[in-house]
């Protein structure tokens, strides 16, 4: 089973996701995230372009590769819980529908009011030494808060709550 763990920046997919291999047997992680920094790091002719897009979602070259990613790691874990931040329904369906031809794929979506998501990415920001959200960071919770609304995203999860009663309900949709 894939289980596509989709959310806003800072709604804590990341954290979920290492709690679910932990309460899971047999899962692992695939992020997408890695295939993107690797293909940011890249200069823009290495891809065929002109400059690299603001986001690594729109090359389409990323989407195959996770694909792929993703099918890797399913080779040596029954279940691959894949954190990522999608607000394209499109690109979502293009990659659910890739892996849905090797096995079972489950869409969920993490949500939290925008205040809470931007209060959680301030934290983030501190802890890492930085003055607080960048302009990204800002830009993309609001386009994933407003995006996930659609239920096409996902069973929706309410990420307020303790992270105890967050993978609770995450682990009743998928099943044990």
């Amino acid at each position: 089973m894939f289980v596509l763990l989709n959310g806003s920046f800072g709604i804590g997919k990341t954290t979920t996701a290492k709690a679910l291999v932990q309460a899971r047997q047999g899962a692992a992680i695939s992020d997408p995230e890695d295939v993107g920094y690797v293909l940011r790091r890249l200069p823009a002719w290495m891809l065929g372009l002109r400059q690299q897009p603001d986001d690594y979602q729109d090359l389409a070259l990323w989407r195959r590769l996770i694909v792929y990613q993703a099918r890797l790691v399913h080779l040596r874990a029954r279940t691959v819980i894949v954190p990522m931040a999608f607000t394209n329904l499109d690109y979502l369906d293009g990659f659910a529908n890739a892996l849905g031809q090797t096995a079972r794929v489950k869409r969920i979506c993490l949500v939290a009011p925008l205040e809470v998501i931007h209060a959680r990415l301030e934290q983030r920001a501190i802890a890492e030494g930085r003055a607080g959200l960048t302009a990204f960071e800002r830009r993309r919770s609001a386009e994933c808060s407003s995006a996930h609304a659609d239920p096409a995203f996902g069973a929706r999860v309410d990420a307020t709550g303790s992270r105890k009663q967050i993978i609770a309900d995450v682990l009743a949709l998928i099943g044990r």
